[in-house]
């Protein structure tokens, strides 16, 4: 018994049509709309506090301890990929 078929259905290709366009479009307008209203909310006297105790430097430092994990990251992601598609082309 052959298990591959000769001619394989094709998968069906999805069509953009304009109702999903605006729909993106209005998600994405809402929510530029709306995030002012959460930079707003913030409340000043959190920050005067966590300044105060000095612990706004351990927020610094633990933000700053995950970009540079993150960027370490995918530079090794580019790497590996590189190294992939070099042996890919050989």
């Amino acid at each position: 018994m052959d298990h591959y078929i000769k001619n394989p259905p094709q998968p069906a290709e999805r069509k953009k049509d304009i109702t999903m366009k605006a729909l993106n479009t209005i998600t994405l307008l809402l929510i530029l709309l709306i995030l002012p209203v959460f930079c707003i909310a913030q409340d000043k006297k959190a920050g005067d506090l966590m300044r105060s105790n000095g612990r706004i430097y351990v927020v610094v430092a633990v933000m700053i301890t995950i970009l540079f994990g993150l960027i370490l990251y995918i530079v090794h992601l580019d790497r590996k990929i590189a190294k992939l598609e070099k042996e890919n082309r050989l």
